[in-house]
């Protein structure tokens, strides 16, 4: 396979020529997921002319500065759907300066099918190749089918960087809408079901444009003592529901969320003694590569290889090796509720904050500033077979309580959260009552310098409550928050 068709060779151009396709008030709907795969050329030539203002941009989740970055910085975009991690898109957000709408994953390729409140104009993406037939993505899938298939026009840049095998890795599959949508066949996380390319009609295609840029490189924080132990007591949990017969030997399928606490759950099963299990993700990280190296992991299905660059030259050196141990899926499979839910996914996310009764925040610092969006948590949580959150018991030092009376704000309820694990513990909520949850989650789960605090809080709701069955002390329930804007720690003096 040549990664320009012949009969598509005459739509090669310069950047410059393709950013013209873009108009001002366009919808841009972007490849990429986790800064993987997104397109890098088109979008630097656009903020050189400045030719197209006021754009909104759908994503399935973060992409590299060229896009959350530079578009934002130059003034360009006007509203973002979709997780982010941009450090200046974030501030433009939280100064107003650019209308964000936080989304499930699973539901952002939804609504550009249904094109509710929104119709895509230009659909951009990053491929690693072209033929007649579709577009074959690189590194992610994320939202691209649903980019291609709903856009006016089609953009394509052409990533030289990506190896032509990474193409036959994804499994794209269209689900349709309702009453005619398709039940999405997937029994066991390697079941393809459908084309290792995007369908796309040549005539749909205005521009391609060759690229040597290559993603950001992924960067993981390394494992500290905290996550190390928050590791061994989700092995911990793990096992014990095996030797309690509610899980098989080989428990999962397992999902994780990105970042340092996930990325060390999954290095906690290096030393498990797990073999054979298998994952159904969003995200493939660096850990998930050496587990499949290993045999903890026999197989992946995930919407994004997002790999520091050592484990991205070893992936792309041992590609046809790891070419049949992965699959790369669009969000509309990758995060579908009923999937998840038919699989039996165990699912491991990260909150901003929790509060004593199970509730998750995993989008506000201290209530009002976003910080990245909530991504496929919800899709996973409110679906897996065991939904667990986990995450070091302080933050800053010490100067924040991850484990707070009541949060500041709630993205996930209580009742969809199963199993609450810090580096001080585990609380199973299962059939945990309000107040017998409140226990567990301050003794087993809170830190030594704030558990005497929630234990007075507690108590103290208990006293003056007006129900009895969530106590909460209305006047206090978010004092911690308020103390730390005031004085910069939630310690009382």
């Amino acid at each position: 396979m040549e990664r320009i068709a012949q009969s598509l060779e005459k739509k090669i151009m310069t950047a410059e020529e393709a950013a013209k396709y873009i108009k001002t008030g366009n919808v841009i709907a972007v490849s990429g997921f986790t800064q993987v795969g997104y397109p890098k050329k088109v979008t630097t030539a656009l903020v050189e002319s400045r030719h197209a203002k006021d754009l909104t941009i759908c994503v399935g989740a973060a992409v590299g500065d060229e896009i959350d970055g530079a578009l934002v910085r130059a003034g360009l975009v006007k509203r973002r759907f979709g997780h982010q991690t941009n450090k200046d898109l974030r501030n433009a957000i939280n100064e107003g300066k650019v209308a964000y709408s936080d989304i499930h994953i699973s539901h952002l390729p939804t609504n550009m099918n249904q094109q509710a409140g929104l119709k895509v104009n230009v659909a951009l993406v990053e491929a690693c190749a072209v033929t007649e037939d579709g577009i074959y993505l690189g590194m992610s899938s994320g939202t691209a089918d649903a980019a291609v298939r709903n856009a006016d026009i089609v953009i394509v840049e052409v990533n030289e960087t990506v190896p032509m095998e990474v193409g036959g890795m994804h499994d794209i599959f269209e689900v349709g809408l309702p009453p005619h949508a398709k039940i999405i066949p997937i029994e066991k996380p390697d079941d393809r079901i459908g084309t290792p390319y995007i369908p796309c009609p040549p005539e749909k295609i205005k521009a391609i444009v060759l690229s040597d840029v290559e993603d950001v490189a992924q960067k993981f924080k390394p494992v500290t003592e905290a996550t190390e132990k928050i590791a061994d007591n989700i092995v911990k949990f793990l096992k014990g529901e095996i030797a309690a017969g509610r899980l098989p030997e080989n428990p999962g399928p397992l999902q994780s969320g990105v970042g340092s606490v996930g990325n060390a759950v999954l290095k906690g099963l290096e030393k498990s003694g797990f073999k054979g299990l298998s994952m159904y993700t969003e995200v493939m990280q660096d850990a998930a590569l050496g587990l499949i190296d290993k045999g903890v992991f026999k197989f992946v299905s995930t919407s994004s290889v997002a790999l520091t660059p050592e484990s991205k030259k070893r992936f792309y050196e041992n590609i046809d090796f790891y070419k049949d141990k992965i699959i790369i899926r669009p969000n509309e499979q990758s995060n579908h509720p009923e999937v998840i839910r038919r699989l039996g996914v165990i699912a491991l996310n990260t909150p901003l904050e929790l509060d004593i009764y199970g509730n998750v925040n995993s989008t506000h610092v201290m209530g009002t500033k976003m910080m990245n969006g909530l991504g496929g948590s919800g899709d996973f949580a409110r679906n897996a077979r065991i939904s667990i959150f986990a995450t070091e018991s302080i933050a800053k030092g010490g100067l924040i309580s991850s484990i707070v009376p009541f949060c500041s704000h709630i993205d996930q309820t209580e009742h969809d959260v199963a199993v609450i694990v810090t580096e001080q513990g585990i609380a199973d909520l299962r059939w945990k009552t309000p107040k017998e949850r409140a226990e567990l989650i301050i003794e087993n789960c809170a830190h030594p310098d704030y558990k005497p605090m929630l234990r007075k809080y507690y108590e103290d709701a208990l006293k003056v409550t007006a129900g009895m069955q969530t106590p909460h002390d209305l006047t206090k329930a978010l004092s911690w928050h308020q103390r730390f804007l005031e004085t910069g720690t939630m310690k009382e003096n």
